[in-house]
């Protein structure tokens, strides 16, 4: 799971492959079906601003709650963010 995020973070940044944010969601999958705590996150930050995959609340915040279920900071704070807007927004 580590060595599949360290890739899609590679493919992310263009750090020895080309840079292919699609390719990088791909890898942040797989090891986020793992338990990856990085990829969890990583995937709910694409998922909330719709880079490289249909942009999705829900499908967002179920990926931020598994990776702060692991003690993920930034995690817990972006879905902290989430429950403020919908307060504020509706």
């Amino acid at each position: 799971a580590k060595a599949q995020f360290n890739l899609g973070a590679m493919y992310n940044k263009g750090c020895g492959v080309s840079k292919d944010k699609e390719e990088a969601v791909k890898w942040w999958q797989k090891a986020a079906e793992q338990g990856d705590v990085n990829a969890q996150f990583n995937l709910g930050v694409a998922y909330q601003r719709g880079d490289c995959v249909p942009q999705d609340e829900e499908e967002a915040i179920k990926w931020y709650q598994k990776a702060a279920e692991q003690g993920h900071t930034r995690a817990k704070n972006a879905l902290v963010m989430i429950k403020e807007l919908h307060s504020i927004f509706g």
